[in-house]
């Protein structure tokens, strides 16, 4: 009983602490980036580089205005060790893996697989870094959203870690699952920060869900990355919400987490993969990516 619990809070905190590279400084007003805790490693250039070089650029957790910044776990529930038992959820702590960034892009077909594209500048700064000798053993979790409008729009939410994922974790299981697997354990968590009601309230609805039960995932693995591709479109209700929040987005504040859903008890507590808080989107910000002519420089593009 008891002591099995303990033992497994105590490898959840080891397994934190070997797949969390980075704490998340978010109290600070002044500061929302990862930071360097104690005598974990800072984060390498790849990532520095990544962070802020997307069309959403990196801004201040409680003021920034058309960018992204990582939200505390904390605000987060997610479900505790003793779930099973008495349905106890308890605040998201720490992530698993680095925030790396995130891209707004709009093309004339939808984007599947970004992380495969040659323009693709996390991608492409990773390449760099290994090319040099560097982040041997670095790796990508991306999620990108298909966002249902007149034209192709890709919400894209980049994470990464310089460790290996252990091979004993549940992440590592569903990297490295099928489909089927994927599709009943991917869990978004959500919530709106500041918004209209009418908002707030449909939102409300998507608080906690398993995406691939709602929606249509592709899932993309590469020697270096996992990629889930989410279809917005592909659920009507899904989609409406969406459509809904594009009509405020400039006015709004979303915090979205990423978690692999524990249905067993020597999978709990669970643990969120990574956050990310969108902070009043401007849609005219997106880059575009174009099929025959990737983008240069800004971002994107090879440099």
């Amino acid at each position: 009983g008891r002591e099995e619990k303990r033992g497994r809070e105590r490898r959840g905190e080891k397994e934190s602490h070997a797949m969390n590279q980075t704490e998340i400084s978010v109290g600070d007003d002044s500061n929302s980036k990862p930071s360097r805790t104690g005598s974990i490693s800072p984060l390498p250039d790849w990532i520095t580089e990544t962070i802020d070089g997307g069309s959403l650029r990196l801004v201040d957790l409680h003021t920034g205005i058309n960018g992204w910044a990582s939200p505390p776990g904390d605000v987060f529930s997610l479900r505790s060790t003793n779930y099973f038992t008495n349905n106890q959820k308890y605040p998201g702590g720490d992530y698993l893996l680095s925030p790396a960034g995130v891209d707004w892009l709009k093309s004339s077909t939808k984007l599947v697989n970004v992380l495969a594209r040659p323009d693709n500048r996390v991608a492409h700064a990773l390449r760099k870094a290994q090319s040099r000798g560097q982040s041997r053993n670095s790796f990508i979790f991306a999620v990108s959203f298909h966002v249902p409008s007149k034209e192709p729009y890709n919400l894209v939410f980049y994470f990464a870690t310089e460790e290996p994922i252990p091979s004993d974790s549940l992440l590592h299981r569903f990297i490295n699952g099928d489909d089927s697997f994927r599709n009943q354990r991917f869990k978004i968590v959500s919530r709106v920060e500041k918004g209209p009601w009418v908002v707030k309230a449909a939102a409300g609805n998507f608080g906690a869900f398993v995406v691939g039960k709602t929606a249509s995932c592709s899932y993309h693995r590469g020697s270096n990355y996992f990629e889930i591709d989410v279809d917005i479109s592909s659920s009507a209700i899904l989609a409406s919400v969406v459509r809904l929040v594009l009509g405020y987005v400039t006015c709004l504040t979303i915090d979205i987490g990423f978690v692999v859903e524990s249905q067993a008890e020597d999978e709990l507590p669970e643990r969120l993969i990574g956050a990310c808080r969108i902070r009043h989107i401007a849609l005219s910000s997106a880059f575009v990516v174009d099929e025959q002519k990737p983008l240069q420089n800004d971002g994107f593009g090879e440099s």
